[in-house]
């Protein structure tokens, strides 16, 4: 049933038909008047075209540089007036110039020797606090940072949740409890002696450079998703630092991540509560095993009902991370540096 909503009668009552007309006569006088003696006021001329906001890699993150000619950033994301170059000659054409931390060489000298007023500088990274050095040498040099970190001027996670009205729920099948794939495995790690002390307890299906099986790019979803549970272990534990291992490998798989980086609290910033399972979540490893191992697919199928509402978003292209400087450029601050970024990013 619909409500009729009824606006109160001023005290006075309805005002008369000749008060109402002589009011409108009045409005309108005054509007021709102005118009008259200000017309430029009234009829302003539609503003000229600007120029697209130029932004410059100074060395594109990684080594094969893409197509990054035209209007690359409206065809592949619908974000106008944002050209993007490599071109270091345009230098002082550029409004923004970006420095991906892990082509950067250390010292100042392979830096540009001036920079023109009013041009702001983007230090970018996606790596950990752990896994970034050389950062003292860079105080006072860049005016913003891009980070995963949801903190930063310009924030580029490597995945989220997009909404999706699909109200369905993909669960592939499954053929064994826990997989995990690692290229990189150093036994300082905490994954490493979390792996290790778990492993007492169920088997795990190991798969990556660390254990001599690679797998291809297309044959990483397909073989994960056969697991029920997926370690979702990040290489360094720190605020915000959640990767493709949580997005791709786990999430997108349609398999359960079991993750071990910073607290839960910060993972639901990023996911719902019941997604994941995390390794604080339990007083042992032994009952973690225990949880797994037991699992009914009721409660199992409960792990998956984020997919009623939404769907994973990866952030694999660069172009795109580049791009979205340009929208957010307009809200970011001006005329400030980072005077000690070493201190802000391990934070």
């Amino acid at each position: 049933m619909l409500r009729t909503w009824l606006l109160p009668r001023p005290p006075w009552g309805r005002p008369g038909l000749k008060a109402v007309v002589t009011a409108g006569l009045f409005v309108i006088t005054l509007w021709n008047l102005r118009c008259f003696l200000n017309p430029s006021e009234v009829f302003r001329e539609v503003p000229k075209h600007t120029k697209p906001l130029v932004v410059l890699v100074w060395k594109w993150p990684s080594k094969q540089v893409p197509n990054i000619s035209g209007d690359i950033c409206r065809e592949l994301y619908g974000i106008t007036g944002c050209r993007l170059t490599t071109e270091r000659r345009l230098l002082g054409q550029a409004n923004v110039v970006v420095f991906p931390h892990a082509r950067l060489q250390p010292g100042r000298d392979r830096l540009p020797k001036e920079r023109p007023p009013g041009q702001n500088w983007v230090w970018v990274s996606l790596e950990s606090p752990s896994n970034t050095k050389d950062l003292a040498g860079w105080n006072q040099t860049f005016n913003w940072v891009m980070t995963y970190r949801r903190d930063s001027d310009i924030f580029i996670p490597y995945g989220k949740l997009v909404p999706n009205q699909s109200a369905t729920m993909n669960i592939p099948t499954k053929t064994n409890l826990v997989s995990w794939v690692i290229s990189n495995y150093h036994r300082t790690q905490k994954r490493a002696e979390i792996y290790k002390n778990l492993s007492r307890y169920l088997h795990v299906n190991i798969y990556g450079k660390a254990n001599k099986k690679p797998l291809c790019k297309d044959c990483l979803l397909p073989t994960t998703s056969k697991s029920k549970f997926y370690l979702a272990f990040e290489n360094s534990i720190h605020q915000d630092y959640i990767t493709e291992k949580l997005w791709r490998n786990s999430l997108m798989a349609g398999t359960v991540p079991v993750v071990l980086g910073p607290p839960r609290a910060n993972y639901e910033q990023f996911v719902p509560t019941d997604s994941f399972i995390h390794v604080d979540d339990f007083g042992s490893l032994a009952e973690l095993a225990t949880f797994l191992k037991t699992m009914n697919s009721s409660r199992y199928r409960q792990f998956f009902a984020w997919q009623k509402k939404y769907s994973v978003k990866l952030y694999t292209d660069w172009r795109e991370r580049i791009c979205t400087i340009c929208t957010a450029y307009p809200s970011l601050p001006r005329g400030r540096v980072y005077s000690d970024l070493a201190s802000w990013f391990n934070t």
